[in-house]
């Protein structure tokens, strides 16, 4: 009850810091702040910074409140990113095939199918209204990577974003990563998804199903 009481008490105080920054926090649900308490120690005055710095970042580069397929139909186009429903942890799947994927001609663009991705993976497992805890499974597919699929820019623009997406996760999801490479690993890796979900190429019973297919709400950030 302590913490709980604790807790409450640092949500009020990053409340009232985010509108001495002059901004608001009123559409935003407390757990979804409580995540920006913890990437910042739990310290209502960093917190509500960086909770503004993030909301200055969003509404300039997302002002539609969403990216339309429209402004990233290069990235789209080679069918490379999967979304296959829950899988047994309730979570969305995703999947990403690294051989399909070629050094981005527009990076702004690329950045923006980032956030696209993320956004419309996320969304896809929100049932009613937000948790503050909501995740994504994601496989990368390694199989028949060659060199023309090295992109030097588009790792940097990824591994911006992860730096980013990093200081929301716990240290027990980070541990989560894990890569397959042999059999037993496999039989583990079909178990821990679920079949329903997984697609027939990597053991299960589903179809691939292309990101663009999927009918998702729209993020509310």
């Amino acid at each position: 009850m302590a913490n709980q009481e604790q807790l409450k008490l640092k949500l009020n105080q990053m409340k009232e810091f985010v509108r001495m920054l002059d901004s608001s926090a009123e559409k935003y649900g407390d757990p979804t702040l409580e995540r920006f308490l913890i990437a910042r120690s739990m310290d209502p005055n960093k917190a509500a910074k960086m909770f503004v710095s993030w909301q200055k970042w969003r509404t300039s580069f997302v002002p539609l409140g969403f990216i339309p397929d429209s402004e990233v139909v290069q990235q789209l186009e080679p069918r490379k990113i999967f979304l296959q429903g829950l899988c047994n942890s309730g979570h969305p799947l995703m999947i990403l095939s690294a051989s399909k994927h070629y050094p981005a001609k527009d990076h702004h663009q690329f950045k923006k199918f980032v956030v696209h991705l993320l956004d419309k993976g996320i969304a896809s497992g929100i049932r009613g209204t937000e948790i503050g805890n909501e995740k994504i499974v994601a496989i990368i597919d390694l199989q028949k990577l060659g060199y023309k699929n090295v992109d030097a820019h588009g790792f940097i623009s990824g591994f911006q974003f992860l730096q980013m997406i990093s200081r929301f996760l716990e240290k027990a999801t980070l541990n989560k990563i894990v890569i397959v490479n042999n059999e037993e690993q496999r039989k583990q890796f079909v178990i821990e998804v679920g079949k329903e979900a997984l697609p027939e190429e990597f053991g299960g019973n589903a179809k691939l199903v292309a990101l663009q297919d999927v009918e998702a709400p729209r993020l509310e950030c």
